[in-house]
């Protein structure tokens, strides 16, 4: 164990932030950890807007879900997928790469490279003392949120990250366990092991949210997601991917 894995293992969403601006020097310095992570043949496929004006924020909040840590943090960074770039490279050497960048593997090596790069800089955020929180609220309008951040075509905000001086003390939430993320050589096929690894997890899951809420909430992790993923949301985002010109062919 080092420091370095102690902040990544003591990772909680924080949703309440004191009212204090990070400085010019914490913001820089996080854009610098994320354009440090990994990136897929040096394509740098991604960008980050910093939101500081307050009406914007607001505005955010709202096409997140009204959730009001969106607009009351330290900063709110959006993390975007972005082929723009790659595109303006090829005008100005006078190529047609359009048959390349409109591909699935090209959307896929965007968003990947935005993924790494914003959690490398949730790493350092929270190495400087910081909380912060992914927001993938920002999906339910993306055209809405187009327009508010003038995005050209070739790129897809993704999700936001608020990040600021927490107001709060969250539990750890626990993670499925290792031996059923984590498979030996081959993708583990025996049902009832995978079966009951999972109602392994139920029960812990269900365990953190009684003593969470004083006994209010005892629900599993299977049951969660399945209440979840039995709605149907979103489901306008495969022809905005494709009107920005992007995961065509």
């Amino acid at each position: 164990m080092n420091s370095v894995i102690e902040t990544i293992t003591g990772h909680r969403s924080v949703r309440k932030f004191k009212d204090m601006d990070l400085s010019n020097e914490q913001v820089e310095k996080i854009v610098q950890a994320a354009q440090s992570a990994s990136t897929s043949s040096f394509m740098q496929a991604y960008s980050i807007i910093g939101v500081t004006d307050k009406e914007k924020k607001k505005k955010l909040s709202l096409l997140a879900g009204n959730q009001s840590y969106v607009e009351n943090n330290g900063h709110l960074f959006i993390f975007c997928a972005d082929l723009h770039r790659h595109f303006t490279a090829a005008e100005m050497e006078g190529k047609d790469i359009s048959a390349s960048l409109e591909t699935t593997e090209k959307f896929m090596v965007s968003v990947i490279d935005a993924s790494l790069a914003a959690q490398n800089a949730s790493i350092a955020a929270e190495s400087l003392e910081l909380g912060i929180c992914y927001i993938g609220g920002l999906r339910n309008n993306l055209p809405e949120v187009c327009s508010l951040l003038n995005i050209p075509e070739r790129v897809i905000p993704l999700f936001g990250l608020v990040v600021g001086y927490p107001d709060q003390h969250t539990e750890k939430k626990p993670r499925i366990p290792f031996r059923h993320i984590y498979h030996e050589n081959e993708y583990e096929q025996d049902m009832d092991t995978y079966k009951e690894e999972l109602e392994e997890y139920n029960k812990i899951i269900s365990a953190y949210y009684k003593e969470r809420t004083g006994n209010a909430r005892s629900d599993k992790w299977t049951e969660q997601m399945t209440g979840m993923l039995e709605g149907k949301s979103r489901l306008y985002m495969n022809e905005f991917i494709k009107k920005q010109k992007m995961n065509l062919r």
